[in-house]
C-alpha cells in the first residue's frame, strides 16, 4: 500500500511524462483537468502563446448553486458540460485531452465524456 506521499510521486512523475507527450496550440488547446477531495477543475491551455483558452470548475457561481457537492460524478459532468460551452463559444472545436496523471475513471471519465456530449472532439 501506498503512502500519500509516495502517491503523490508517482501521480508526478506519470503526470510530467503525459505532459511530455501532450502538447496544446491555439487551434487545438490542451484540455486539462485536475480533481481534488472537494471539487474538479478544467481548463484549456494554448502551450505555445502560454495562456488559458477558457476554464470551468464545480466552484463557478454557474454550478455552485445546483450542485449540492463539487465532488462527485455529477458535478464533473456538469462542468464538463460548461468547459464544452465556453470552447465553443471561443471558437474551439477540438482539444488534447490531458488527464493530469489521474486514471481515466470516475470523475474524470465523466467531465471528458460530458465534454465530448458537448460537441468537442479528442
Amino acid at each position: 500500500m501506498l503512502t500519500l506521499v509516495e502517491r503523490k510521486k508517482v501521480r508526478r512523475r506519470v503526470r510530467h511524462r503525459i505532459r511530455a507527450k501532450v502538447r496544446g496550440s491555439a487551434a487545438r488547446p490542451r484540455l486539462t483537468v485536475f480533481r481534488s477531495a472537494k471539487h474538479i477543475y478544467a481548463q484549456a491551455v494554448d502551450d505555445e502563446n502560454g495562456r488559458t483558452v477558457a476554464q470551468a470548475s464545480s466552484l463557478d457561481k454557474d454550478l455552485r448553486s445546483a450542485l449540492a457537492r463539487g465532488s462527485n460524478v455529477e458535478a464533473a459532468k456538469r462542468v464538463g458540460e460548461l468547459m464544452a460551452q465556453r470552447l465553443k463559444d471561443a471558437g474551439v472545436q477540438a482539444v488534447v485531452f490531458d488527464r493530469g496523471g489521474f486514471l481515466y475513471h470516475g470523475r474524470i471519465k465523466a467531465l471528458a465524456e460530458a465534454a465530448r456530449e458537448g460537441g468537442l472532439r479528442f
